[in-house]
């Protein structure tokens, strides 16, 4: 039903295929040059390079100057009134933009643009076109391609050295190093997390080579990242223009620092969002089982903050009425108040199609406030795939829509409730007809944001936070937090696959993001609830919810006793991951990040993709197997074990066996920690109490704390056998230890 559509063929011989060949200046600003460029088959298409901020080159090719795809209006991509220090330089058949950390080059005649580093290096170069020994193009060139004389698509190649790694894409859950991949900017309904097909989309890439690449359009942009030709990255572009940005590095920090100042800051969840989410399941749930629950969680000391109520809070078959089943749920505000006064905030589930069975279709079709298909009626789509009744998708680029849903959740929120999971929204069909005239090719993708962003706003006013928790997303999807990886299988390889799609999405400019903590569908077997919840424990947010149950005290009690060890660790590391998180919105650089972040010059960090840094200072290696070992990648430096204190020398691999109460959990060695006593809940306080760990901390040890009442900054001087912590800022820092450096310590 949501399938993407196909690209029509050039037949064999027929021409169409319009590379561009030279080009001459029009017109030359302080930021930027417009080009006449002239095709192989002599079309005139417009050329403009520019500076768009510091480190930031746009690249725009089209037939008409002023073309820009009616997505790019939903992406929100902005747009910096250039870079107050850019230079252009003309003369003699080549042109210079220069933007400070990166530089356009190009040669008029015949054409080829190259992008450099501010002292000359190369970082990427178009594809020159070379043909094979048939004569025929080996990739697609800078230019576009024409069927029955209609422009269909418009594209870009770049030559790739053979050690260079790319990644990026969104949360592909393929290895984490993309080349020799075809990833299609089209979201799906997965179905999983062990397939290419992805949730969530982002047309953009990083390279280990210090650069990135952001396509702006909403379309089912295409790259054949080394795929056709390992020499080659294609990127295909079915729009009425190409329009992409060149992002300088040197480090994968530094390009997503850019990118976040293209499209938007990550929004930071608020504290309460960093402790435990526990779910009812995807079965019929009921008040009394809400509460007790509630109750059961608390008397057993399982720290949790939050209790989502999945689908069955709404009457069965009238999914998103967006009302409580008054047979199973007779007294919501009363369940919330109690609630709220055990210390939970309340998560309910919903999504962007109403069925045609509901009692609000008929009015809702009547005031459009549906997508329409091709003959002007409600679209009428298997949104669910045959397990639910057909549904109507709410058009939210119809502005009375979106006041229309609005006013479904305010109610909700008014009620009590903390926070949406906006569940779904890939299903937009290609041949849907929106309210603004988009087609459902061009609303597809950023379908999405859209949704996310009316849920988000209506949040925002009634309960002061802008959160939600979204399966889907899209380029720019970073204003929306938090996302969760969808619904994957209960089994290690699924975990391995999940771990591996959080790490690119990461490396897509999304830091907030979880997933179903024991997997999604089935049930999982003891040992492997464990291990998944210890994953989940030490990611940037935690949920346990499945088919089946996925509440601690439903397994065996060893079970039980690993999983809730493994959230108490997590609650203990809570002023170190909030404080984490705070730098993630800030830098955009994720919480939980592939080695490369923070490891740049080691190829190793660009394919080690089941591990990761949580934050700076901690490696963490979810254990992906049933056997309890495996390899665990160590970069340059000193490392210790979290368990047994034991010294580690980086720079290689070793070999971890864990028992099942433990995760393969590194310090970087030289860290100052901050931790806590594990409390029922994070609330949305000030830290009590912390203490402070050191790891071989020495003088020049330092550590930042940020809190919800500001930052406090730590940082350590010697004097002979006395080490000094001096503290500055609000956070109440009552105690010190140090791990493998036995000194005295003192606390100012």
């Amino acid at each position: 039903m949501a399938d993407p559509p196909e690209l029509p063929v050039r037949a064999r011989g027929e021409g169409g295929l319009s590379a561009l060949t030279r080009a001459e200046l029009v017109s030359a600003e302080e930021s930027g040059v417009t080009l006449k460029g002239v095709t192989g088959a002599e079309e005139t298409l417009v050329v403009h390079v520019s500076a768009a901020g510091e480190g930031v080159i746009r690249v725009k090719l089209a037939q008409d100057a002023d073309a820009r795809t009616r997505s790019a209006r939903v992406i929100r991509m902005v747009t910096p009134g250039g870079y107050p220090d850019a230079r252009v330089e003309t003369g003699d058949g080549e042109v210079v933009v220069d933007a400070g950390s990166v530089r356009a080059e190009i040669t008029l005649n015949p054409w080829n643009m190259r992008f450099t580093d501010a002292n000359g290096r190369l970082l990427v170069a178009q594809d020159p076109g070379h043909v094979d020994i048939s004569g025929r193009l080996r990739t697609l060139p800078f230019g576009r391609s024409m069927v029955d004389g209609t422009p269909v698509a418009y594209h870009e190649s770049f030559a790739a050295p053979p050690d260079e790694a790319f990644t990026g894409f969104g949360e592909s859950f393929t290895p984490l190093d993309k080349r020799g991949q075809r990833p299609l900017m089209w979201n799906f309904d997965a179905f999983g997390a062990e397939s290419q097909r992805a949730y969530k989309n982002v047309p953009f890439y990083m390279s280990s080579r210090g650069y990135g690449i952001v396509v702006d359009s909403g379309m089912p942009v295409e790259f054949d990242v080394c795929q056709s030709t390992h020499s080659c990255v294609q990127i295909i572009v079915p729009d009425d223009l190409i329009d992409y940005y060149v992002l300088a590095g040197p480090s994968p920090a530094d390009v997503l620092r850019r990118y976040n100042a293209l499209t938007c800051a990550p929004l930071l969840p608020p504290k309460w969002a960093f402790g435990t989410w526990i779910s009812s399941g995807f079965f019929v749930d009921t008040q009394e089982r809400v509460m007790n629950r509630a109750r059961v969680i608390r008397e057993r000391n399982i720290p949790c903050d939050v209790l989502h109520l999945d689908c069955f809070w709404q009457v069965k078959g009238h999914w998103s009425d967006l009302r409580w089943d008054r047979d199973n749920f007779p007294d919501p505000d009363a369940m919330l108040r109690e609630l709220a006064e055990m210390g939970f905030k309340v998560s309910l589930w919903m999504n962007p199609y109403v069925s045609h069975l509901s009692p609000d279709f008929p009015e809702a079709a009547k005031k459009g406030y549906f997508l329409k298909n091709q003959d002007g009626e409600v679209y009428v789509a298997d949104c669910w795939h045959g397990s639910y009744p057909a549904c109507g998708i709410i058009d939210f680029t119809n502005p009375e829509a979106v006041a229309w849903f609005q006013g479904l959740l305010r109610p909700l929120l008014e009620q009590g409730v903390s926070v949406f999971k906006t569940d779904f929204a890939e299903g937009v069909p290609a041949d849907a007809v929106a309210y603004n005239g988009m087609s459902g090719t061009e609303l597809h993708n950023v379908y999405t944001l859209l949704f996310n962003d009316a849920v988000a706003e209506v949040t925002r006013e009634v309960a002061g936070h802008g959160m939600v928790w979204a399966r889907s997303s899209f380029l720019g999807g970073q204003r929306h937090s938090a996302q969760w990886g969808g619904d994957t299988y209960a089994s290690y390889t699924a975990m391995g696959s999940t771990l591996r799609g959080g790490l690119a999405h990461g490396l897509s400019g999304v830091p907030f993001w979880s997933h179903d903590a024991g997997g999604f569908t089935g049930t999982p077997t003891p040992d492997l609830y464990v291990r998944w919840a210890q994953f989940g424990a030490l990611s940037p947010l935690v949920r346990f919810h499945g088919t089946t149950s996925r509440e601690p005290w439903e397994f065996p009690e060893h079970a039980e006793r690993g999983a809730v060890a493994a959230i108490r660790l997590r609650y203990r590391l809570m002023p170190y991951l909030y404080t984490a998180a705070v730098e993630s919105a800030e830098t955009g650089a994720p919480m939980m990040r592939a080695l490369c972040v923070d490891y740049p010059e080691d190829p190793v960090a660009w394919q080690a993709d089941l591990q990761y840094m949580l934050g700076r200072d901690l490696l963490v290696a979810p254990m992906i197997s049933a056997e309890g070992t495996r390899q665990v990648y160590l970069p340059a430096g000193r490392w210790v074990d979290y368990w047994t204190e034991e010294e580690y020398e980086g720079g290689r691999y070793i070999r971890v066996t864990t028992p099942l109460d433990r995760i393969p959990l590194f310090v970087r060695y030289g860290a100052l920690i901050p931790t806590t006593e594990p409390a029922d809940t994070v609330g949305d306080g000030p830290f009590g109490d912390i203490t402070l760990v050191g790891y071989g901390a020495d003088e020049g040890s330092s550590a930042t704390i940020a809190d919800v009442n500001g930052r406090t900054t730590v940082e350590t001087t010697r004097d002979g056998d006395t080490l000094r912590f001096t503290v500055r800022g609000p956070a109440r820092i009552r105690g010190v230890q140090n791990v493998r450096t036995p000194v005295e310590i003192q606390l100012r």
